[in-house]
């Protein structure tokens, strides 16, 4: 038997938009039958592969939708990858994007000072600028922040998302994913 590992559904919501960009709203080929099965998503497309019971055949879904809209959160949580995305992986003192194993993310306004943790007090750092700025204000420090911090809406964070491809995107896969960029003009 061979696997199908290598055979993920892009989920969409009702709209037929992905219900996240990054990370890319994905679901096993398990989960996806099992949701085919259960009647909870519609198949939109489909892998050229089949899987087979003794008495069920299907093609593996490649691209599915809910049949129940998912409304998005007015908010979206406060959380060290959402603060990385909204700063896009870049330290917002030298510039510079980085790994995300690579990023730190600094108070603006240091604990130790009073700030708290918080959409408009935290930004993307890399280590070395984390250091250097150390428990005192950016002034202090001689450095400058790229941008001022707030909290970003789940629209913007898709955005953002979208500017970082996933590593694998199968064929069928494209025209939801970038049904709302530009078009070529000619």
């Amino acid at each position: 038997m061979v696997a199908f590992d290598n055979h993920p559904a892009l989920v969409l919501n009702a709209d037929f938009r992905p219900l996240s960009y990054f990370p890319l709203s994905l679901w096993s080929w398990q989960d996806a039958v099992r949701a085919v099965v259960a009647d909870r998503v519609c198949v939109v497309s489909e892998y050229d592969r089949e899987i087979r019971s003794p008495r069920f055949t299907m093609r593996l879904p490649s691209v599915i939708s809910l049949k129940e809209y998912v409304p998005a959160a007015r908010r979206p949580a406060f959380t060290r990858f959402n603060v990385f995305l909204r700063d896009r992986f870049t330290c917002q003192y030298c510039g510079t994007a980085f790994p995300t194993h690579d990023l730190t993310f600094d108070h603006v306004v240091p604990r130790a000072r009073g700030g708290r943790t918080t959409w408009d007090n935290v930004v993307t750092a890399c280590s070395p600028c984390n250091l250097r700025k150390g428990c005192r204000s950016a002034g202090e420090a001689g450095m400058a922040l790229l941008s001022r911090p707030d909290q970003p809406s789940t629209y913007q964070l898709q955005v953002n998302g979208r500017s970082f491809p996933p590593n694998y995107l199968h064929q069928s896969w494209r025209d939801y994913l970038y049904w709302d960029s530009e078009l070529e003009q000619f």
